[in-house]
Protein backbone atom coordinates (compact mmCIF):
# COMPACT_ATOMS: atom_id res chain seq x y z
CA UNK A 1 0.00 0.00 0.00
CA UNK A 2 1.11 3.17 -1.16
CA UNK A 3 0.70 6.33 1.27
CA UNK A 4 2.04 9.74 0.14
CA UNK A 5 4.08 11.21 2.47
CA UNK A 6 2.31 14.93 2.34
CA UNK A 7 -1.39 14.13 2.75
CA UNK A 8 -1.20 10.40 4.36
CA UNK A 9 -3.44 9.31 1.35
CA UNK A 10 -3.73 5.92 0.47
CA UNK A 11 -3.61 5.93 -3.33
CA UNK A 12 -4.49 2.10 -3.51
CA UNK A 13 -8.18 3.46 -2.05
CA UNK A 14 -9.25 5.62 -5.02
CA UNK A 15 -13.17 6.41 -5.70
CA UNK A 16 -15.31 4.06 -7.67
CA UNK A 17 -16.83 6.40 -9.79
CA UNK A 18 -14.63 8.03 -12.41
CA UNK A 19 -14.52 12.18 -12.53
CA UNK A 20 -17.44 13.51 -14.86
CA UNK A 21 -16.53 14.15 -18.24
CA UNK A 22 -16.14 17.57 -19.78
CA UNK A 23 -17.22 18.40 -23.65
CA UNK A 24 -16.79 20.99 -25.72
CA UNK A 25 -19.93 23.81 -25.90
CA UNK A 26 -22.16 23.49 -28.25
CA UNK A 27 -21.49 27.19 -29.04
CA UNK A 28 -17.69 28.57 -29.31
CA UNK A 29 -16.92 32.36 -28.61
CA UNK A 30 -14.24 34.17 -28.42
CA UNK A 31 -13.62 36.80 -25.53
CA UNK A 32 -14.82 39.65 -27.47
CA UNK A 33 -15.68 37.71 -30.21
CA UNK A 34 -14.92 36.19 -34.03
CA UNK A 35 -14.05 39.90 -35.84
CA UNK A 36 -13.57 40.50 -39.55
CA UNK A 37 -10.44 42.75 -40.29
CA UNK A 38 -10.95 45.33 -43.08
CA UNK A 39 -9.97 49.14 -43.45
CA UNK A 40 -11.30 51.95 -45.52
CA UNK A 41 -10.31 50.52 -49.19
CA UNK A 42 -11.66 47.09 -48.24
CA UNK A 43 -14.76 45.85 -50.19
CA UNK A 44 -17.81 45.33 -47.40
CA UNK A 45 -18.65 41.70 -47.08
CA UNK A 46 -21.72 40.10 -47.56
CA UNK A 47 -24.57 39.51 -45.09
CA UNK A 48 -23.30 35.70 -44.85
CA UNK A 49 -20.36 36.71 -42.77
CA UNK A 50 -21.45 39.59 -41.04
CA UNK A 51 -24.87 38.34 -39.92
CA UNK A 52 -27.54 41.07 -39.30
CA UNK A 53 -26.65 44.40 -38.57
CA UNK A 54 -27.71 45.21 -34.39
CA UNK A 55 -28.88 48.55 -35.84
CA UNK A 56 -30.34 50.60 -38.63
CA UNK A 57 -29.36 53.99 -39.73
CA UNK A 58 -31.97 56.80 -39.41
CA UNK A 59 -33.88 55.85 -42.62
CA UNK A 60 -34.53 52.67 -41.15
CA UNK A 61 -33.18 50.22 -43.72
CA UNK A 62 -29.28 51.29 -43.71
CA UNK A 63 -27.60 48.65 -41.84
CA UNK A 64 -25.25 49.62 -38.90
CA UNK A 65 -22.78 47.18 -37.42
CA UNK A 66 -19.85 47.23 -34.48
CA UNK A 67 -16.88 47.32 -34.58
CA UNK A 68 -13.28 48.16 -33.06
CA UNK A 69 -11.20 50.61 -34.35
CA UNK A 70 -7.23 50.54 -34.42
CA UNK A 71 -5.98 54.03 -33.41
CA UNK A 72 -2.83 55.66 -34.53
CA UNK A 73 -2.04 56.25 -30.63
CA UNK A 74 -2.17 52.40 -30.36
CA UNK A 75 -5.65 52.60 -28.53
CA UNK A 76 -7.98 50.26 -29.44
CA UNK A 77 -12.11 51.53 -29.69
CA UNK A 78 -15.18 50.69 -30.47
CA UNK A 79 -16.72 51.89 -33.53
CA UNK A 80 -19.82 52.49 -35.91
CA UNK A 81 -19.73 51.04 -39.07
CA UNK A 82 -22.45 51.77 -41.82
CA UNK A 83 -21.58 50.65 -45.12
CA UNK A 84 -23.39 53.58 -46.68
CA UNK A 85 -21.02 56.05 -45.24
CA UNK A 86 -17.62 56.78 -46.78
CA UNK A 87 -15.23 55.79 -44.82
CA UNK A 88 -17.79 52.94 -43.41
CA UNK A 89 -16.19 53.51 -40.27
CA UNK A 90 -16.85 56.03 -37.23
CA UNK A 91 -15.03 56.55 -33.86
CA UNK A 92 -17.19 58.72 -31.22
CA UNK A 93 -13.76 59.83 -29.91
CA UNK A 94 -13.71 63.47 -27.65
CA UNK A 95 -16.68 64.79 -28.24
CA UNK A 96 -17.08 64.27 -31.98
CA UNK A 97 -17.48 61.17 -34.51
CA UNK A 98 -14.15 60.93 -36.63
CA UNK A 99 -14.48 59.06 -39.87
CA UNK A 100 -11.35 56.35 -39.63
CA UNK A 101 -9.54 55.16 -42.38
CA UNK A 102 -7.44 52.87 -40.60
CA UNK A 103 -7.76 48.93 -40.00
CA UNK A 104 -10.99 48.41 -37.86
CA UNK A 105 -12.60 44.71 -37.27
CA UNK A 106 -16.04 43.92 -37.86
CA UNK A 107 -17.52 41.76 -35.00
CA UNK A 108 -21.14 40.12 -36.33
CA UNK A 109 -23.37 40.10 -33.57
CA UNK A 110 -24.67 36.58 -33.36
CA UNK A 111 -27.93 36.74 -30.90
CA UNK A 112 -26.86 33.02 -29.72
CA UNK A 113 -23.64 34.25 -28.03
CA UNK A 114 -24.86 38.31 -27.41
CA UNK A 115 -27.31 40.21 -26.01
CA UNK A 116 -28.04 44.14 -25.29
CA UNK A 117 -28.38 44.47 -21.87
CA UNK A 118 -29.62 48.17 -20.40
CA UNK A 119 -27.73 49.45 -17.63
CA UNK A 120 -27.09 53.18 -16.84
CA UNK A 121 -24.19 55.18 -14.90
CA UNK A 122 -21.60 52.90 -16.23
CA UNK A 123 -22.00 50.09 -14.20
CA UNK A 124 -21.74 46.35 -15.26
CA UNK A 125 -24.88 44.79 -15.20
CA UNK A 126 -24.63 41.83 -11.97
CA UNK A 127 -24.06 38.70 -13.58
CA UNK A 128 -23.00 39.55 -17.06
CA UNK A 129 -19.78 39.50 -19.31
CA UNK A 130 -19.39 42.76 -21.34
CA UNK A 131 -18.17 42.03 -24.71
CA UNK A 132 -14.90 44.03 -25.06
CA UNK A 133 -13.95 46.73 -27.71
CA UNK A 134 -11.35 48.21 -27.01
CA UNK A 135 -8.69 50.08 -24.46
CA UNK A 136 -7.54 53.51 -24.19
CA UNK A 137 -4.18 53.98 -24.38
CA UNK A 138 -3.55 53.42 -20.84
CA UNK A 139 -4.99 50.24 -21.00
CA UNK A 140 -8.67 51.20 -19.44
CA UNK A 141 -10.85 48.80 -21.13
CA UNK A 142 -13.62 50.14 -23.21
CA UNK A 143 -17.07 48.29 -23.94
CA UNK A 144 -19.31 48.06 -27.32
CA UNK A 145 -22.81 50.30 -25.65
CA UNK A 146 -25.90 51.98 -27.78
CA UNK A 147 -27.78 55.20 -27.09
CA UNK A 148 -30.02 56.48 -28.36
CA UNK A 149 -29.80 59.70 -30.79
CA UNK A 150 -32.75 61.80 -32.05
CA UNK A 151 -34.79 58.02 -31.41
CA UNK A 152 -32.30 56.01 -33.39
CA UNK A 153 -30.05 53.25 -32.03
CA UNK A 154 -26.28 54.20 -32.34
CA UNK A 155 -23.31 51.65 -31.58
CA UNK A 156 -20.79 53.73 -29.32
CA UNK A 157 -18.17 52.55 -26.44
CA UNK A 158 -18.46 53.27 -23.01
CA UNK A 159 -16.45 51.89 -20.04
CA UNK A 160 -16.59 51.82 -16.14
CA UNK A 161 -14.26 54.75 -16.24
CA UNK A 162 -16.54 56.84 -18.40
CA UNK A 163 -19.66 56.52 -16.67
CA UNK A 164 -21.66 57.06 -19.74
CA UNK A 165 -22.05 56.11 -22.97
CA UNK A 166 -20.20 57.97 -26.41
CA UNK A 167 -22.30 57.38 -29.52
CA UNK A 168 -22.11 59.78 -32.65
CA UNK A 169 -21.38 63.56 -31.45
CA UNK A 170 -23.19 62.77 -28.06
CA UNK A 171 -22.35 61.65 -24.84
CA UNK A 172 -24.82 60.49 -22.64
CA UNK A 173 -24.10 61.22 -18.31
CA UNK A 174 -26.86 59.08 -16.03
CA UNK A 175 -29.10 57.77 -18.91
CA UNK A 176 -29.62 53.92 -19.44
CA UNK A 177 -27.64 52.26 -22.26
CA UNK A 178 -27.01 49.21 -23.87
CA UNK A 179 -24.24 47.17 -23.11
CA UNK A 180 -23.13 44.31 -24.99
CA UNK A 181 -23.07 41.09 -23.50
CA UNK A 182 -21.97 37.41 -23.43
CA UNK A 183 -24.96 35.88 -23.15
CA UNK A 184 -23.06 32.28 -23.19
CA UNK A 185 -19.88 31.34 -21.26
CA UNK A 186 -17.73 28.05 -21.69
Amino acid sequence: MFRDKYSKRDFNDQPETPPPTYSEPEHKTFPSGYRIALDASSDFPPLSSTGEPPCLDADEKSPVFIGSALMADHSVHPCKIAPGLLPACRVPYAGVELAHYGRYDLLPFDPATMEWVTTSRGRIPYGREPVQGGMEEEGSPLYHAIGVVDGVRVPGKTGVHLVRVFAASRSFVNTTLEWLQHSFWW
